[in-house]
């Protein structure tokens, strides 16, 4: 029997600032804006669920870290970044956080 798969990353800690609100669904957003760019910052304050972002230089413009109370508020930050201006939106969902674990070094023999 294998384990249940839990969409919540391990030791999550919510970003500064934010509320504390359930928000078990993670994701990444990629995002391609048309010609005029998305503004991170109004996005950001708009809707909790955006954690951090990168902007990018390649197939998409921006890429946004989000936790959401799930699919419903997913949907709506999906909806929300098409009519932003956002032209292509690709929705990963997180299934666990990878995390280095210190590699021990053996002398060679």
């Amino acid at each position: 029997m294998t384990a249940p798969l839990h969409l919540v990353p391990d030791g999550f800690t919510p970003a500064p600032g934010r509320p504390e609100q359930a928000r078990a669904l993670h994701a990444i957003a990629r995002i391609s804006h048309g010609p005029v760019p998305l503004d991170f910052d109004r996005l950001a304050a708009e809707f909790p669920a955006v954690q951090s972002g990168l902007a990018l230089a390649g197939e998409a413009d921006l890429e946004l870290r989000l936790a959401c109370t799930g699919p419903e508020e997913l949907r709506a930050v999906s909806a929300a970044l098409h009519r932003a201006g956002a032209t292509k939106v690709r929705i990963d969902l997180v299934l666990r956080t990878l995390t280095p674990t210190p590699v021990t070094l053996r002398p060679v023999p």
